[in-house]
């Protein structure tokens, strides 16, 4: 896809709304319209047409009595503003990731990734069996939302820079966009962090304002063309090991829906997330060969040393969240390590030596 006329189709520089389209939800004959707001961009690889695509779910399986309107990042509110749009009650539903919002509360982190974290089937397991869903619904309380599953990329790529990192020496100074705990990670190991939406890193980029940026893996980077001014493209990674996105929706709003509406959303947000992530499964790799074959992107992995200050660092900053006073976050940090320490008992005897030894003998 070509990156300029993506990102125009993508409307990232915010268009001002209409006045119907700020007015409240339309109701007529027991019909009603919600408005989603997203993080993404319109026609997004994956995550822009992932919301679109539970949006159409949720309308189609309600009959058109929920109908879903979709607003693209800018198109409403900007980007990160999204969730306070469902709290202000600009919008009904909001589509983006739980970490954006870490500075609401630092337990939302858990909700979407932790550096040296879980799966993608690790985390689903936590959020849809042991206790994650219950405990992310007492964070959202306090915002009077609800959140839901809505996707995931599995594990992202570590990110594009412009020069070749030999060591974690490299690191010191280096203007890094990464957002979430991993951004806390990459701090602890000098680089200077900031977040921003999918829009503003190409130019960001370009510019010299940033040295270096992640933001999923091959199948979004592709579209956003960052190959076009970085060629260090780093693909294994530990800060995002799989990656939820989520569905929020206005609480209040969400209970005065029929029992079949409430349920509709619940079903085809889960439907969704498992969709995202074979999504991602299969465009990742292909993505990743255009960038290789056709780009002359350099694949690279980090240093072992990089990975390993990076494991301490992330041990660093989940024991900060362990001992924090606010009693919600050492909760949600308190559930995710319990769970993680059952979890990758499976992942590592048997997941793990499977696919080792797949690697070693299987040869076609």
């Amino acid at each position: 896809m070509d990156r300029r006329s993506f990102i125009t189709k993508a409307g990232i520089a915010g268009v001002g709304a209409t006045a119907a389209s700020l007015s409240t939800p339309a109701l007529a004959q027991g019909n009603m319209t919600w408005r989603m707001v997203t993080t993404w961009p319109k026609n997004f690889p994956g995550l822009g047409v992932g919301a679109q695509r539970l949006a159409d779910r949720i309308t189609a399986a309600s009959g058109g009595r929920l109908t879903v309107q979709v607003y693209s990042a800018g198109e409403l509110v900007p980007p990160l503003q999204s969730l306070d749009a469902v709290i202000d009650g600009t919008a009904e539903m909001s589509h983006g990731a739980a970490y954006y919002w870490q500075n609401k509360s630092a337990a939302l982190s858990f909700f979407t990734g932790v550096p040296f974290g879980m799966t993608t089937p690790e985390l689903t397991a936590w959020i849809r069996y042991m206790g994650g869903q219950e405990i992310w619904d007492e964070v959202y309380d306090q915002f009077g939302v609800q959140g839901f599953l809505s996707g995931n990329t599995g594990t992202q790529a570590g990110g594009w820079f412009k020069n070749e990192l030999t060591s974690v020496a490299d690191l010191q100074g280096v203007r890094f966009r990464t957002p979430g705990l991993g951004g806390r990670v990459w701090e602890k190991l000098g680089a200077t962090v900031t977040n921003m939406a999918a829009g503003e890193i190409f130019q960001a980029l370009q510019s010299g304002t940033l040295d270096a940026a992640e933001f999923v893996g091959p199948y979004n980077d592709l579209a956003l063309g960052f190959h076009q001014v970085a060629k260090n493209y780093y693909v294994t990674s530990f800060v995002e090991s799989g990656l939820a996105t989520e569905l929020v929706v206005d609480k209040a709003k969400y209970q005065e829906l029929p029992a079949d509406l409430q349920a509709i959303i619940k079903d085809a947000s889960q439907a969704e997330y498992d969709q995202v992530s074979a999504d991602f499964y299969a465009n990742d790799p292909r993505a990743l060969r255009t960038l290789i074959n056709d780009h002359g992107v350099t694949a690279r992995q980090f240093p072992d040393d990089i990975m390993e200050a990076g494991a301490k660092a992330s041990q660093e900053v989940v024991s900060e969240l362990l001992s924090s006073d606010d009693p919600l976050v050492k909760k949600t940090a308190e559930s995710f390590v319990e769970a993680l320490g059952i979890l990758r008992e499976r992942t590592e005897m048997v997941d793990l030596p499977y696919q080792v030894a797949r690697q070693k003998y299987l040869k076609y």
